[in-house]
């Protein structure tokens, strides 16, 4: 039977250890794991968000605790008939609590794979704003030349992660195009509007 995809539950913080070991250890094996273990994910997505007035992009796991694995696991899923030599092997590895589903996992479908694939967007996709903001909303400028203005939020450009924030200069709004990370949102609190992110 050809490969199919299941999900590893891991321990938390451990998800990229068990991808590594997946394939390391498969090849190191004594019998021919490498041809029954394939590809592994583990998704993931920049976001980029401002902290103490500095854009930082960091990098987040899409499903904590959970690794994606494609694997020679049954010889017939419906008699199930597991592969033994798979099933001990993946889940005696450092840091697997075990397969999501018990001991006769259910293989993905083809829809729920490329879903989880789509999500990631690949490791070329470029960074998102962790925070969006809305048309109408009050922001503060902490970046560039009008650092410390405060607007209003015109339009939305969230494919590039950026807005145009109409601010009050010498007695006129005027329209400035800037980045998600130039601004931050002004909450109100007690009818009084102070920035947060």
């Amino acid at each position: 039977m050809s490969k199919q995809w299941f999900v590893l539950n891991t321990l938390t913080g451990q998800e990229q250890k068990v991808q590594k070991l997946l394939v390391a250890k498969a090849a190191e094996s004594e019998i021919d794991l490498a041809g029954m273990i394939g590809e592994t994910l583990m998704p993931t997505v920049k976001e980029v968000s401002t902290r103490n007035g500095r854009k930082t992009t960091v990098t987040r796991k899409l499903f904590p605790g959970y690794v994606f694995a494609e694997l020679d696991l049954y010889s017939n899923y419906r008699k199930r008939e597991r592969n033994e030599a798979v099933w001990s092997f993946v889940n005696g590895l450092d840091g697997v609590i075990g397969f999501l589903g018990g001991d006769y996992p259910r293989p993905m479908t083809e829809e729920e794979i490329l879903n989880v694939k789509a999500s990631a967007g690949g490791e070329e996709a470029k960074a998102k704003p962790k925070v969006t903001f809305e048309p109408g909303e009050a922001v503060k400028i902490v970046d560039g030349a009008f650092m410390a203005s405060e607007g209003t939020v015109q339009s939305v450009d969230p494919d590039h992660g950026r807005l145009t924030v109409s601010v009050s200069i010498f007695g006129g709004d005027t329209p400035v195009d800037l980045e998600y990370w130039q601004v931050e949102r002004l909450e109100k609190k007690d009818g009084v509007e102070e920035a947060g992110a």
